[in-house]
């Protein structure tokens, strides 16, 4: 990473965090990724810079952990995926069942607190939604 790269992707984290600071307690990590909490739902926001002029955020929230193996859910979940517009929905399968993050990366390069905060919403406010779902599913 070039110095020039490392200015940018700091630059962009801190419009990120004033951005997220108008809703959320933000907590810079060690290595100057962002962390918050959107309800029950942890959220993660790091930046890179792919290319001169295109630097871009990726935002990983994690919906919901532990959940117990069932395909029926596993199957709602990628279906709710191919729906959504703000972000990539996974899930991974573990010793303790269920895994299910959004994630979510875009250019960010010059927005402005405000709209860049809309945007950081939207992609939380669907984690959450999608969390609520699936639990309910779950107890089903």
């Amino acid at each position: 990473m070039t110095d020039d790269d490392a200015q940018m992707t700091a630059e962009l984290l801190t419009s990120a965090r004033t951005a997220l600071e108008l809703f959320h307690e933000v907590h810079v990590d060690d290595d100057g990724a962002l962390s918050f909490r959107h309800g029950d739902v942890p959220c993660a926001v790091q930046a890179m810079r792919l290319a001169e002029g295109l630097t871009v955020l990726s935002l990983t929230c994690v919906v919901a952990w532990d959940l117990p193996e069932d395909r029926e859910l596993a199957v709602s979940a990628a279906e709710r995926a191919g729906r959504g517009l703000f972000g990539t929905l996974g899930v991974v399968h573990t010793d303790r069942g269920m895994d299910v993050t959004l994630r979510y990366a875009f250019p960010a390069e010059g927005l402005k607190p405000e709209p860049l905060s809309t945007l950081l919403m939207l992609v939380v406010s669907t984690a959450s939604q999608l969390r609520g779902e699936l639990l309910s599913k779950g107890e089903e």
